[in-house]
């Protein structure tokens, strides 16, 4: 299921800001790194939430499987994020790696201790489980509230933040990643793409498409109406 990395067989000892926390008193924290292969499930839901993560390479999927069998994806992880913090003791969405995929994984409970003795810390986490419940939030609006070209939109401002660089958005989930994500159809997707294509406000790059130009911005964020 995954390859272990670090060459030590115990856990290495690194400071809590390697994993985007930082604190004052920089205390040490456990550690460990594992790649997955594309496809991998990282975690199941309903599985102990033992451990938190951060994506250190690659890109991983949160994602339900609904009643009627359909998939519905929560969220992205891409580099540099933490998840699998929860407000209780079991992972409420199975994540899965997107692309061969590298993460560092810390203790939960290492993490609590942490935090009751840090002040710093503890705020860190604070914000964390905000913005995770901003980011659930804004993804029911948008699930909700926006047509399907809004929807799409709204998606490629949150990549074009996340990921562009070099002036390119290089998107490392499918589209029907993206379609269970917004609630959409593959086909809507690819025909709300094409449109934004036609319309001049995006260029896609290299013969997969996965790779996009925003030519446009300001015609992009004009799209979604709740931006």
């Amino acid at each position: 299921m995954f390859i272990r990395i670090t060459t030590d067989p115990a856990y290495r000892s690194t400071s809590l800001g390697e994993l985007g926390i930082s604190s004052d008193s920089n205390p040490k924290v456990s550690l460990n790194e594992f790649t997955y292969k594309k496809g991998t499930e990282i975690f199941g839901e309903k599985e102990p939430a033992d451990y938190v993560y951060q994506v250190m390479a690659g890109a991983v999927r949160s994602y339900k499987l609904l009643s009627d069998g359909r998939r519905q994806i929560g969220a992205f992880h891409l580099v540099g994020d933490i998840f699998g913090l929860e407000n209780g003791s079991e992972h409420r969405f199975t994540a899965e790696a997107i692309v061969g995929t590298t993460v560092r994984l810390i203790k939960r409970r290492s993490l609590d201790m942490i935090a009751e003795s840090d002040a710093m810390v503890s705020r860190n986490l604070l914000s964390l489980t905000t913005e995770n419940l901003q980011h659930a939030e804004n993804h029911m609006l948008l699930l909700g509230r926006k047509t399907s070209l809004e929807r799409v939109a709204a998606f490629l401002i949150e990549m074009d933040r996340r990921l562009t660089a070099a002036g390119v958005m290089p998107l490392p989930m499918s589209r029907r990643d993206i379609a269970d994500y917004l609630g959409l159809t593959l086909e809507t997707v690819s025909r709300a793409l094409s449109r934004l294509h036609e319309l001049y406000i995006i260029e896609f790059v290299g013969s997969n498409q996965r790779q996009i130009v925003v030519r446009n911005r300001r015609q992009l964020v004009s799209l979604d109406l709740q931006n």
